[in-house]
């Protein structure tokens, strides 16, 4: 595998006869900017709904991303000692896979719990995929995103000379978290208000309720 750099944000990588550049490193130094977050959400709407490609024959061109059916995609978390955390994500994939009609989809967890993204990787290639999409369920490009996720997939990579990977960008500043941020508050507010049951995420844990603080004397 050779690496050339290609610009402060982009390295094109050969990983067979196929060349494909992911992106190895977004930094956003402006992101504590206000007037830069819309210029930087169509950034990252950009960078997840295309990937840039070369042919051995001709020039970088941008296309639209499509998946295929030998495109494995793995939906990665940081992974819990929690096992109730663990299992919500592969409630996620089922309803990702359910919704999307991707063949081949696997959940990961980069640490703490298995499976692992070697596991997961092995398990795209043992269905047929030659081409990895590794999806980051997080926020915000942290570290994770940066070093610990990139190191992990070339690692399982190794493995399988010929299959291409690419790692996506993390959730970031979509505009529909807007909504998934304000649902979870009114269903949360609702049940505190006795109008709804606890949602999946709190059932059991007594988390969803109203905490009273002392009044000072």
């Amino acid at each position: 595998m050779e690496a050339t750099p290609l610009s402060s944000q982009f390295t094109l990588t050969r990983v067979s006869n196929r060349e494909t550049i992911r992106n190895s490193g977004l930094v956003f130094p402006h992101l504590a900017n206000p007037h830069r977050i819309p210029a930087l959400r169509r950034n990252l709407l950009s960078v997840r709904s295309s990937s840039i490609t070369a042919q051995n024959g001709g020039g970088f061109r941008r296309e639209k991303h499509r998946l295929g059916a030998k495109d494995g995609v793995i939906v990665v978390d940081h992974g819990s000692r929690r096992k109730e955390s663990n299992l919500m994500l592969n409630e996620f994939v089922a309803m990702f896979r359910e919704r999307t009609g991707y063949p081949i989809v696997e959940p990961a967890h980069m640490e703490l719990a298995e499976p692992s993204i070697k596991h997961a990787f092995d398990s795209c290639v043992r269905q047929g995929a030659n081409r990895i999409i590794i999806s980051p369920y997080f926020l915000f490009p942290g570290r994770h995103w940066h070093q610990d996720i990139p190191q992990l997939t070339a690692e399982a990579a190794k493995e399988h000379p010929g299959v291409s990977y690419m790692i996506t960008a993390p959730i970031g500043l979509h505009e529909q978290m807007v909504d998934v941020v304000n649902d979870t508050i009114n269903r949360c507010l609702s049940h505190v208000e006795g109008d709804a049951d606890e949602c999946v995420v709190c059932s059991g844990t007594g988390k969803c309720r109203l905490y009273e603080t002392a009044k000072h004397q």
